[in-house]
């Protein structure tokens, strides 16, 4: 895995944690609530780590009043 920034490494401890509790599904609103960021650096963000991460694999799944990610174990 490349470096990866202090709100990147945020992230994924937040998607590993909900993965261990069996959640698939992450709104970019939710996470940035529970983190403390906008939804939109959330976003932005997510998408990177999507190339970026080797330990989860991240697919933008839906748009709605948030962007819906869907998370698994890579």
């Amino acid at each position: 895995m490349t470096d990866l920034t202090d709100d990147e490494e945020r992230i994924l401890d937040h998607l590993s944690e909900g993965l261990s509790r069996g959640q698939q599904y992450f709104r970019s609103k939710t996470i940035a609530e529970n983190l403390g960021l906008s939804a939109k650096q959330v976003g932005v963000r997510l998408s990177g780590l999507a190339d970026k991460s080797e330990d989860v694999d991240i697919e933008k799944w839906g748009r709605a009043r948030s962007t819906t990610w869907r998370v698994t174990s890579g």
